[in-house]
Order: structure tokens, then C-alpha cells, then sequence
């Protein structure tokens, strides 16, 4: 399947640039699918249907073209992970209906869900999640190879909302004063990294080479079955991958990931120049992280890119990219938010030292 043959990703608030209305020529013969998912926003009408009327396109236009609007999605309360949610949503409709398109919008306002109230735990919210949204278009012609950045190679999803613990550490409820917020747990942490553990026991065996895999099940059978007392290998995924793409949850969360995977600075680079530039865009933020790297130059035809996401219930998904081609910085302009400012980045991050009082 090829995908983003154009991803385009919008600064928060945009630049005040709206592209002309689609026309009937620039339609292909096949049908047409919307996925749209607004984390913490319901609109009515919702975005999908935004962004049809947007293309102001009519029934006789696309019947003219010889083109079909198959079904339009809106996933709404699926938190920050809803973007990969909707790539894997696109790529299963995409595997049923040949000759086909799929536009999947990720977006997030904070304007509407601002919390107001004095509690702390939900007060964080106010200070991480900013504006933001990307659209990816997919498609499964053949022709469109040709002229795609990447292809689509694995979607793995997990979800542990059966956990009291992982079910509640992002929750949205009123406060004692009866104002509607999302609560952060202190337990966040460590669901995260069970989550992201159940993860990558799945996408392990698709990507890893076979040294590592051998490595990984002679540490889980001599725990699991001979009962030995010895750390869990932790498989390298950096001969699995070129590029990760860390959802900008926050700084703990991205400090987290980058220990487990022992990843070091210029991996974790995107992630936390996305969290320093654009603060968490929610769904969105995977792609202005991929946007970074396409805008520095990095990516070359074959390189393979993980896209790690987190969201409330608790779940943890990954998607899989390989480049169809070299992305040229200076093709991007237009579509990537990063490319007026990129010789700025990266910059420094100073770290933060953990406060305690002496007795």
C-alpha cells in the first residue's frame, strides 16, 4: 500500500493559506474514503465532513469523474494514539476496495476543552496539548507508487483497558467544583511502559532481524520456563529502524522511551524538537516529527520509520513506514512546517533536575 503521496502538516493555527476547491478532473476512477479524528473536540458537523465540503465537490462531480465517496469516519475520544487508530482504519478499508483513496485528517483544539479549574492533575493539560493537524493521503493504485514517499508496511495496536490502573491514568471528569477536565495519573508512566512492552513483543518478530529475535526468546524462555533470575533482553530496534517517531506526550514520557529503547540524542531528536516547537499536538504530532526529519534532509529511499503513539484506555500503537524514495528539503516547501525554520534546530534542551528538600 503507498501512502502520503501528499502529507501536508499545519502549524498551530495555520498560516492563513487555503488551498482552491478540488475539481472533477483532479479525481481518479475508484471510490473515496474520509477518516478524520479530533481527540478531545466533537463538532458537529465533524471533521470529515469539514473537509468534503471544503473540496466542494457535488454528486454530479463525482459522478462525472466517474469517482464514489465510499464512507466517512470520525474518531473522537481516542486520545493521542486516534492518528495511527485512523491509519490502520484507512489501511483496512484500502485492503477490501481496489482502486481507492483514503484522506485521514488528525487534528486537536484545546480551545474547547480548556480546563478551568484549580486541580492540579488536570491542570497539566493546559500547559502540554497546543493546536495542531496533519493530513495523510492513502491510496492502494499502483500507479501511485511512482510518485508516493512511503509505504504503509505494519500496523500494530494494543490496548490494556481492562486494567483498573491503565483505564483511569487518562480520564476525563468533573472536579469538586464541578468543572469538566482531563486527570493525568501518577501511574502514567508505568502504564506506558507495560503498554509499550506488549507493544513491541508483536512488532518484534515483523521487523527485527533473526539474531535479535533468537537473543529475545532465549531470554523469555530461560525466565518464563527454567525460572532463571535475569534481566529481560531488550531487542535493539535501531537495526530495525532509521528514523522513530515518539509521540510528544511530554518530557517524562519521551525520557521513558528513550531508556527502554536505548535510543540516543539524534533519534530522540524529532520527538523533542516537536515537544520544544509545537508543544503536544495530540494525534498530529507523529507527523511534524516525520516532517522534521524529511526537512533535514535524512530520509533516504529504503529507510525505515516507527511511529510509536499513546493514548487513553491505555493504548499503545505502531506504525511502519518504508521510504519509497530520498525526500528533497527542497520539494517540501508548502507542505512542511519545519522548512523556513529547520537551520535553527536543533537546540539545546537543558535538563531538568528532579527538586528535593534536605531535612
Amino acid at each position: 500500500m503507498s501512502a502520503a503521496a501528499q502529507e501536508t502538516t499545519a502549524g498551530g493555527g495555520g498560516d492563513g493559506k487555503r488551498q482552491g476547491p478540488c475539481r472533477p478532473g483532479h479525481l481518479k476512477l475508484g471510490y473515496h474514503i474520509v477518516v478524520s479524528n479530533a481527540v478531545y473536540v466533537l463538532l458537529a458537523p465533524f471533521a470529515a465532513a469539514l473537509a468534503l465540503r471544503a473540496s466542494r465537490l457535488t454528486p454530479s462531480d463525482l459522478a462525472a469523474a466517474r469517482a464514489y465517496l465510499l464512507a466517512s469516519y470520525n474518531l473522537g475520544g481516542m486520545g493521542c494514539s486516534a492518528g495511527l487508530i485512523s491509519i490502520d482504519l484507512a489501511k483496512q478499508l484500502l485492503q477490501v476496495h481496489r482502486n481507492s483513496y483514503a484522506l485521514v485528517v488528525s487534528m486537536e483544539n484545546i480551545t474547547l476543552n480548556w480546563y478551568w479549574g484549580n486541580d492540579r492533575s488536570m491542570l497539566m493539560s493546559n500547559c502540554l496539548f497546543r493546536m495542531g493537524g496533519a493530513a495523510i493521503l492513502l491510496s492502494n493504485r499502483a500507479a501511485d507508487k511512482r510518485r508516493s514517499k512511503y509505504q504503509l508496511v505494519h500496523t500494530v495496536r494494543t490496548h490494556h483497558g481492562a486494567d483498573d490502573r491503565a483505564y483511569r491514568c487518562v480520564f476525563q471528569e468533573e472536579d469538586k467544583a464541578g468543572r469538566v477536565g482531563v486527570a493525568l495519573s501518577k501511574d502514567l508512566m508505568a502504564v506506558a511502559g507495560e503498554a509499550l512492552k506488549t507493544n513491541i513483543t508483536t512488532l518484534g518478530p515483523l521487523v527485527l532481524p533473526m539474531s535479535e529475535q533468537i537473543l529475545f526468546l532465549t531470554s523469555l524462555i530461560g525466565k518464563k520456563i527454567f525460572g532463571l533470575k535475569m534481566k529481560p533482553y531488550i531487542p535493539d530496534f535501531k537495526m530495525a529502524f532509521e528514523h522513530f517517531c515518539i509521540h510528544a506526550g511530554g518530557r517524562a514520557v519521551l525520557d521513558t522511551i528513550e531508556k527502554n529503547l536505548e535510543l540516543n540524542d539524534w533519534h530522540m531528536e524529532p520527538s523533542r524538537m516537536t515537544l520544544n516547537r509545537w508543544g503536544n499536538t495530540s494525534s498530529s504530532s507523529l507527523w511534524y516529527e516525520l516532517a522534521y526529519t524529511e526537512a533535514k534532509g535524512r530520509v533516504r529511499r529504503g529507510h525505515r520509520a516507527w511511529q510509536i503513539a499513546f493514548g487513553s484506555g491505555f493504548k499503545c500503537n505502531s506504525a511502519v513506514w518504508r521510504a519509497l524514495k530520498d525526500i528533497h528539503p527542497s520539494k517540501e516547501a508548502g507542505s512542511n512546517p519545519w522548512i523556513e525554520e529547520i537551520h535553527r534546530f536543533p537546540v539545546e534542551v537543558p535538563k531538568v533536575e528532579s527538586v528535593v528538600s534536605s531535612p
